[in-house]
């Protein structure tokens, strides 16, 4: 793609939200309740996939899906799109094992700039709303492009020791900073998440609203008026054991898996699966491991 000319390039960011090859759809569905509670039914008509042993792991890949395994239910309605995640994960960092902090950052649980708010249990979902990249950017922190991150034991909104929402990247941007803020505190976004009965794994329910979350030009967000449309996506699932788990890289993570892109390049735009907003039902594939 890199080699493309200027018009073929746009016409291809115009197909697809980003460089890799997997593909998704969101179809329209029932409004789902946002409690972290898979309820009977609620979910059926949402499109699955699973995860995570052919993500790209830039670490300590995760073999055993009894050790972290994901399947991840998206949808949307007319105001907001949902995702659903059903993470199995057989020791729960800060519930399992005591809160103890990285070698990398002794402030990764500060809830300010210097935290590392992925660090934990955590997912992590990025969308480019504008399907637009030039080189090698990642997520801008507004509208258009976004990195959001929901903490198993840490939130903006709850403090430390609860689960919630946290402000994503690029953190260091104090606009970025503020929008987050402002999403978390105004319901743009809403996260809740319960850990299964027997503790091996957690339930986690997350709604998006298109505004101001998925602007796809300049003041101007999706709606389902606007037809089918392909926006980027990603995903990263993190999983934080006891410590010693986690010496073989910078963030002492015991997994990290990212639903696309190569390694070393997972957070830029261009390395993004494409979502695709779909304006009509469609006949929903069967859940499989990797849609393509």
């Amino acid at each position: 793609m890199a080699q493309a000319s200027w018009p073929v390039l746009f016409l291809i960011q115009a197909l697809f939200g980003g460089d890799f090859p997997r593909t998704l759809y969101a179809y329209p569905g029932r409004t789902p309740v946002i409690d972290g509670i898979l309820s009977s039914g609620e979910w059926d008509d949402a499109l699955q996939f699973t995860g995570v042993t052919r993500w790209t792991s830039p670490f300590s890949p995760a073999a055993d899906p009894k050790d972290l395994s994901i399947r991840v239910y998206v949808k949307r309605d007319d105001q907001r799109l949902y995702f659903a995640f059903d993470v199995t994960d057989d020791v729960l960092y800060g519930i399992d094992t005591p809160r103890w902090t990285p070698r990398g950052n002794p402030k990764a649980n500060d809830l300010t700039p210097a935290g590392w708010p992925w660090f934990g249990d955590s997912v992590e979902l990025m969308i480019n709303a504008s399907n637009r990249w030039k080189e090698n950017e990642t997520a801008a922190g507004d509208g258009a492009s976004w990195d959001m991150i929901f903490n198993l034991t840490k939130s903006r909104k709850g403090g430390i020791g609860h689960a919630g929402l946290l402000e994503g990247e690029p953190r260091s941007s104090p606009q970025a900073w503020t929008s987050y803020q402002r999403w978390i505190s105004t319901g743009a976004q809403e996260a809740v998440a319960k850990i299964k009965p027997g503790g091996r794994g957690y339930i986690l329910e997350w709604a998006v609203r298109f505004n101001p979350c998925i602007e796809v030009a300049p003041g101007q967000f999706y709606s389902p008026g606007m037809g089918d449309r392909p926006v980027g996506f990603n995903i990263a699932v993190r999983d934080a054991d006891e410590k010693d788990k986690g010496q073989d890289n910078p963030g002492s993570l015991h997994h990290e898996a990212w639903l696309a892109g190569d390694k070393g390049v997972e957070a830029q735009l261009r390395s993004w699966a494409t979502l695709w907003m779909m304006s009509k039902r469609g006949t929903l594939p069967s859940p499989v491991r990797i849609l393509r």
